[in-house]
């Protein structure tokens, strides 16, 4: 998986966690898991990113 490819995949669930999250409430189930499918996007851009600092 490339860092763009991440990156836009990170961006769309974000955009559809806040959608989601507009038109019911935070605690709906669809915005938790937009919310967890985000979180481990973000996870795997932060090791990612990490490993390329050290390199």
């Amino acid at each position: 998986m490339s860092i763009n490819s991440l990156l836009k995949d990170i961006e769309k669930c974000r955009s559809e966690m806040v959608q989601l999250a507009s038109s019911s409430s935070m605690s709906n189930q669809k915005v938790i898991e937009a919310s967890t499918r985000l979180d481990k996007l973000l996870n795997v851009y932060y090791r990612l990113s990490s490993k390329r600092n050290y390199t």
